[in-house]
């Protein structure tokens, strides 16, 4: 391993019960007047969001709404959402919700900078010039799984390909985030237990990923031990604040490690999502122990120091059990087909996971006919022979 790397630490975090009061002030702190808040139609009817808006008006915010966000971003949503902030004489954004919530006005945020087409800030490529400057974002996340709040990158769907797009631009990380763990009380059972495996998801790929980068490394074996502790506790327990708090750390420590690298999970959950539209925390936690099988023979010892860690006993075995029971015990099917994945779509999908950017940083190099056999085995529901 090269002893070299490029690190970052993400932006300013409130976080703990009650910090969403503290928006206005420091919306009007940062000299804005005029702001479009950017969420999804269940946000936008949850008692706390009109709350918060007239909060927002009475500080002598002028706001304009956009919630016209599909689940996964699609491009017609984000030049919507950048009409509607030039339309408002928009001066910053405020990005409420999931992940798609949250990708969506980031991204609109980058809409408004540039003339050029936005898939020509795809991650796989040189980041071009803005025509001019991403204003400030501020990120309210009210669930606890994609991390999107302290990223730079945005996920949005090329309807006419099928296709997500991992789109990047700096300025595009948020200038302030606040984690309330109060805003997810309301979460249904399942959407808490799917982003909390998102969050799993990320710190583990951030942790296995061989590259130098030990501040990563030991954000992502905390936030492993947070998913650990907290989230059945958060699924079972709706309203325990700590565990809601603790999910939520989790979820910006997943993000902010997976800087480092990502891997197989997420080449292969990708195209997955933008062909059959499942949620994108629930297809990474069904891919999870079939990529964790197959990248064996080159994360074995690391897997197994983490185990020792979070106190699982025998190594990477014990480590995948622990991965397979927690899925059970949170109902996560075992095989894709429950995805709504068909065999006759298998070979695309590998195809389309060889391409996806994250695919180079998987610790073990994959082939299109490695994806294959992955995609193949967590079809029959089988982990023989995937470390092969």
């Amino acid at each position: 391993m090269e002893l070299r790397g490029n690190w970052r630490i993400p932006t300013e975090i409130l976080a703990g019960p009650g910090r969403l009061a503290e928006l206005p002030g420091r919306v009007r702190a940062a000299g804005l007047s005029r702001v479009l808040v950017v969420t999804d139609p269940g946000v936008a009817g949850l008692p706390f969001f009109a709350s918060l808006i007239a909060a927002l008006e009475q500080a002598g915010i002028a706001t304009a709404v956009f919630k016209d966000v599909h689940p996964d971003p699609q491009l017609a949503d984000v030049l919507a959402g950048a009409a509607a902030y030039k339309a408002h004489g928009g001066e910053g954004i405020i990005a409420i919700g999931g992940g798609s919530g949250l990708d969506c006005g980031k991204s609109i945020g980058l809409a408004t900078a540039t003339s050029r087409p936005l898939w020509d800030f795809e991650i796989t490529l040189a980041t071009p010039a803005l025509d001019g400057t991403i204003p400030p974002i501020f990120a309210v996340p009210t669930t606890a799984g994609t991390g999107s709040e302290v990223g730079r990158a945005t996920v949005v769907i090329d309807t006419e390909k099928r296709r997500k797009f991992i789109l990047l631009h700096a300025q595009m990380l948020p200038h302030l985030v606040i984690l309330d763990p109060e805003l997810t009380y309301g979460l249904p059972a399942f959407i808490t237990a799917w982003t909390g495996m998102d969050a799993l998801a990320h710190s583990l790929e951030a942790y296995y990923g061989d590259f130098y980068h030990p501040i990563a490394d030991g954000i992502a074996l905390e936030g492993m031990r947070l998913v650990k502790e907290n989230l059945l506790l958060a699924v079972n327990e709706p309203r325990n604040t700590a565990a809601r708090m603790n999910m939520q750390a989790a979820a910006s420590m997943g993000a902010t490690a997976f800087q480092k690298a990502l891997g197989a999970i997420h080449s292969l959950s990708h195209p997955i999502g933008a062909r059959f539209h499942a949620h994108h925390g629930l297809t990474n936690a069904v891919l999870m122990p079939y990529v964790l099988a197959f990248n064996r023979p080159f994360i074995e010892a690391r897997i197994a120091r983490a185990a020792q860690a979070l106190g699982i006993a025998n190594g990477f075995d014990g480590f995948l059990s622990w991965v397979l029971e927690l899925r059970a015990a949170l109902n996560i099917p075992h095989t894709i087909d429950a995805l709504k994945v068909t065999p006759d779509a298998l070979e695309d999908l590998a195809a389309e996971a060889v391409a996806d950017p994250n695919t180079p940083d998987n610790p073990r190099p994959a082939t299109q006919a490695d994806m294959l056999r992955i995609l193949q085995a967590a079809m029959a529901g089988t982990l023989t022979g995937l470390g092969d």
